[in-house]
């Protein structure tokens, strides 16, 4: 079975960006990490002259519950990269100590004083491809409802457990990142060991027209809805809330909502060199979901902070 993490970006490729990263919330509630492993413009060796232009980047950050984000990024050149070709199964990247597969991964970044390692294996039962645009780009979701085991270090905090955290491992890649999308993803654990998810994407796309997609996984299930309505989009208090009708009277409500005090300003390079622009994520987001039933009934689906809810534009 082809694998959704293989490899897309040739070597030589002069303009393009692919990413591989993970979102997961800790099993106990004190918050949540995200990491990046971001190759750019391989065959020019990235951006020069940019502090973030490295052809090569490892990105970790720390979103605790009661306190402010933290991210730390590490830079490499390419020609230290082991990076498996174009479409082979399995995939892997490695650069230093830092690595990734189809099912683990690793890092230790050593940045502005601190020390940041990890050392994780996930496993999961669903995945989906969200976009797919060919040579312009895609979003992929290898493991849409993931299960995080092993070790996170910060400093002198430690993280560790079997499961150790619940959430996405994802993998991006495109000629350019869009000038204005709008993307979460909620795991919701059920009562008997399982879980359901959701994940939508909205992005801009030419002539004035826009990429809509949300899927949902629950019962084991998959449900596709490509008519997503926006009901509520608020930058402000970081609230998205959209509603999708599905065949035969099926309805899904979602509201995401990331408060202000946990949300996080990034900045990512443009793939080409002519600067950065600002992307607003929220690894702590809250999450309701209502799924309207053909025949009048409803069931619905809630997280505190298992969600991640990201905006651009």
């Amino acid at each position: 079975m082809k694998s959704l993490n293989e490899v897309y970006s040739s070597p030589s490729s002069r303009r393009r960006y692919e990413v591989w990263f993970l979102r997961l919330g800790l099993a106990d509630g004190s918050g949540a990490w995200w990491f990046r492993y971001l190759l750019t413009n391989l065959g020019r060796d990235g951006c020069s002259g940019d502090v973030r232009g490295h052809a090569v980047q490892v990105w970790a950050t720390w979103f605790p519950q009661n306190g402010k984000p933290q991210t730390f990024i590490q830079g490499f050149n390419s020609t230290s990269l082991d990076l498996s070709a174009r479409g082979q199964n399995p995939f892997h990247l490695r650069i230093g100590d830092n690595q990734i597969s189809q099912s683990a991964c690793r890092g230790a970044l050593q940045v502005d004083g601190h020390a940041i390692s990890w050392d994780l294996q996930y496993r999961s039962t669903f995945r989906v491809t969200l976009s797919n645009k060919g040579w312009i780009g895609f979003s992929q979701t290898p493991h849409s409802n993931a299960r995080f085991s092993g070790k996170i270090t910060l400093d002198d905090h430690s993280f560790e457990g079997n499961p150790l955290g619940f959430g996405i491992q994802g993998h991006n890649c495109g000629y350019r990142h869009r000038n204005a999308w709008t993307w979460a993803h909620a795991y919701f654990p059920r009562g008997d060991g399982s879980s359901s998810t959701l994940e939508a994407l909205v992005y801009e796309m030419p002539l004035g027209l826009q990429f809509r997609r949300a899927v949902l996984w629950h019962d084991g299930q998959r449900y596709s809805f490509r008519k997503l309505q926006q009901i509520q989009k608020n930058r402000h208090d970081f609230i998205w809330a959209f509603d999708c009708p599905g065949r035969d009277g099926l309805l899904l409500e979602a509201r995401f909502n990331g408060a202000p005090s946990s949300t996080h300003r990034l900045a990512y390079l443009k793939t080409d060199c002519s600067g950065t622009f600002d992307v607003l994520n929220n690894s702590l987001a809250s999450a309701v979901v209502t799924l309207h039933g053909r025949g009048g009934g409803s069931e619905t689906l809630e997280t505190v902070n298992g969600a991640v809810l990201e905006m651009v534009g």
